[in-house]
């Protein structure tokens, strides 16, 4: 089994070397690919792929740790798809992304570049946890995250392939945690407004157009780590009561249900009738278009 591990805090953060050492210990092959700089709230970007010759890398050393690793010019998606497609050796089977420093729960996992790693991996195939610890100052308890993660690696092995898991840690030891829970992804966001502020010392209105042709917007945030609480089951709300949660995630597909067919149906007739605009063939049961045939 081959791991690789990646996070959006950079290559150099104190999550990652934490997360490779445990992933060492085991008995799988280790590769570390991952930012240069901090990628933070990149989610599943790689960037302008298509306007570069190429993306840089340089090889790195975490202190203690002999295993591959590198730092690379992009976006942890970027580094997971690298790795997918050849170019940090074989295919990579399962993938962790993290440790990082700050909860990605609710709306903002979304936003997330250590959750965006793991939503790519998963779109290869393979099986991947992200890891976030909540945020707090020096010494970080790397450790609790990172022991628990090394416990889901077997769980992945045996996973479908795709699965994705978002687990969330509390900042504290090991023996301090009140327990591990499934958490529900809660509704919260990271930006809770933004406020005009053109310079001229005057309060301008909560919700308003731009008062002036330029000017900055002071965002009033979640404070770092913390998350709404409003809904104690959520991964926030666990988090924020001292329990790690473990969330399954899935990426972009395809909607289904009945109400998803209606608006589909809806939207198709709207478009159909445009010049050049006309349904067309219908698949066969193996899903391939019908073809004329000359006769």
């Amino acid at each position: 089994m081959r791991i690789l591990v990646t996070n959006d805090d950079g290559v150099r953060a104190p999550g990652i070397a934490a997360l490779a050492r445990m992933a060492a210990g085991t008995e799988h092959e280790i590769v570390v690919v991952a930012p240069m700089i901090d990628y933070s709230g990149a989610g599943a970007a790689v960037g302008p792929i298509h306007s570069r010759d190429g993306v840089d890398y340089e090889t790195y050393e975490i202190e203690g740790l002999d295993v591959p690793t590198y730092g690379i010019d992009g976006p942890p998606a970027l580094a997971v798809i690298l790795a997918c497609v050849g170019g940090f050796g074989p295919r990579p089977d399962l993938v962790l992304s993290g440790i990082n420093h700050g909860v990605n729960v609710g709306r903002s996992a979304l936003h997330s570049g250590t959750v965006g790693a793991a939503l790519t991996a998963a779109h290869f195939g393979l099986r991947c946890v992200a890891v976030s610890m909540r945020w707090g100052p020096d010494p970080v308890p790397w450790s609790t995250a990172a022991t628990l993660a090394g416990r889901l690696i077997p769980v992945l092995v045996e996973a479908p392939a795709g699965t994705t898991l978002n687990l969330n840690v509390p900042n504290v030891a090991l023996s301090g945690l009140r327990g591990l829970r499934h958490g529900l992804l809660g509704r919260g966001g990271t930006i809770r407004s933004a406020v005009h502020d053109t310079g001229d010392g005057e309060t301008h209105p909560h919700v308003a157009l731009p008062p002036s042709p330029s000017g900055t917007l002071r965002l009033d945030l979640t404070p770092p780590g913390e998350g709404p609480r409003g809904d104690p089951y959520s991964d926030a709300g666990l988090v924020a009561r001292g329990y790690a949660s473990l969330t399954a995630l899935v990426g972009v597909r395809e909607a289904g249900g009945d109400e998803a067919a209606d608006t589909m149906g809806r939207a198709l007739d709207s478009l159909y009738g445009l010049p050049g605009v006309e349904p067309g063939p219908e698949p066969d049961a193996d899903g391939n278009e019908a073809r004329a045939v000359a006769g």
